[in-house]
Order: structure tokens, then C-alpha cells, then sequence
């Protein structure tokens, strides 16, 4: 594992997740929320598939593509999680 890589996959995370946030307003954590849980997902997937992203996309895209995958999906898993308990 390169720090260099999960730094870059840890912030291109919290934009994905911020962004989802933003175009996805009904599944929003807030501003802070997004960023956290994107940042999150964009660490954790971006390691997990950027072991498999690493051979077909190399260097920094790949880094970027995963972590910003990440971060989009767990925000918005969460945003989804979030409004399935208030329903309840």
C-alpha cells in the first residue's frame, strides 16, 4: 500500500462524496457528512478495487477513479440507510 495512493483515493472520495450529496439531495448526510463518508468509501473501496483497477488503468487515474467510486457509492448507501430509520 502507497500512502501517495490513499492519500489521493481518500480525497477524490470526499469529492465523489460530496458530490453525491449535492446531486442527491434526499439521500444528503450534510455537508460535512458527505465529505466524511466519502472519504471513507473512497479509502476503502479505492484499495479494494484499486488492486484491480491497477492492471487495466494505471498510476493516479486509477487511484482517482476508485476512490471517487467509492466515496459516491458509501455516501449514498448511507444517505439511503439514514432516511430508512427515520422512515421507521
Amino acid at each position: 500500500m502507497d500512502i501517495a495512493s490513499l492519500l489521493v483515493q481518500v480525497i477524490s472520495g470526499a469529492v465523489g462524496g460530496a458530490g453525491a450529496g449535492a446531486a442527491a439531495k434526499q439521500y444528503s448526510l450534510g455537508t460535512i457528512g458527505n465529505v466524511i463518508a466519502g472519504a471513507v468509501g473512497g479509502g476503502i473501496t479505492g484499495q479494494l478495487i484499486g488492486n484491480f483497477a491497477g492492471q487495466m488503468i494505471e498510476g493516479w487515474v486509477g487511484d482517482i477513479a476508485g476512490g471517487a467510486i467509492g466515496g459516491i457509492v458509501l455516501t449514498l448507501i448511507a444517505g439511503v440507510i439514514k432516511n430508512m430509520m427515520a422512515k421507521s
